[in-house]
């Protein structure tokens, strides 16, 4: 076997593979951030309560957050907090990122997630598939007893992948954006709910056994589904 880069012996989280169906997923690396930056959507949300710099116009704002967050998310990994952000790639194409995060996830049991897709692979299902690919990670092998989700009231398009997976609606709540406020859905689906739909154990993952520190979970076992 050939040896691994040194950042991948020291930062394992690198080699964490996810698939199902024709949907794999697997860490953004710093190599990808340009290619990423430049296919953020026109429909991208950046943090509301982030800071804009003067002389930048939005799309430029929302590159430079959305690789500043890139480089928060893997600086301030802890146990206590983490945000992974993971390339959606299809037929060996980068196009989106879905996000898994939690906060005292130990005591908590609980992630949230988002992602974004770029306009031309929407529509085809990878949406979904994506979204199974993350919660396979979070409650078949992370042990999560809870996933939740926000969208836009008005996005039927995320608001359909989320229903058709098993979410249930959990209640509506007001935020801001540059284009105003609006009308925020959050969703909810259990572990049971996950089950009781037959999406458990459907989604293959390899390289998690070495992030198992990373996480503050026992080391896993039997999670080599995939070639790395």
């Amino acid at each position: 076997m050939a040896q691994r880069p040194l950042s991948r012996s020291l930062w394992p989280l690198f080699n964490l593979r996810l698939a199902y169906r024709d949907v794999l997923l697997r860490p953004v690396e710093e190599s990808e951030l340009d290619e990423l930056a430049a296919m953020l959507p026109d429909d991208f949300e950046h943090d509301p309560s982030a800071t804009l710099l003067d002389g930048l116009d939005l799309a430029a704002n929302r590159r430079r957050l959305f690789i500043q967050g890139y480089w928060h998310n893997w600086g301030t990994w802890s146990v206590q907090s983490w945000k992974l952000m993971l390339g959606v790639h299809r037929n060996g194409t980068l196009i989106g990122v879905q996000i898994l995060e939690a906060d005292d996830f130990l005591e908590l049991r609980t992630v949230d997630s988002s992602s974004w897709l770029v306009h031309e692979s929407r529509g085809l299902g990878v949406g979904t598939s994506m979204r199974i690919a993350m919660l396979g990670l979070a409650f078949d092998h992370l042990g999560a007893d809870v996933a939740v989700t926000s969208s836009r009231a008005e996005n039927s398009a995320s608001l359909g992948v989320s229903r058709k997976i098993g979410y249930l609606e959990n209640g509506v709540s007001t935020s801001r954006s540059p284009s105003g406020a609006f009308q925020l859905q959050h969703l909810r689906i259990t572990r049971q709910q996950w089950l009781a739909n037959a999406w458990g154990g459907q989604v293959k993952v390899a390289g998690l056994n070495a992030c198992a520190p990373y996480f503050g979970l026992e080391e896993f076992l039997n999670h080599e589904d995939l070639d790395d």
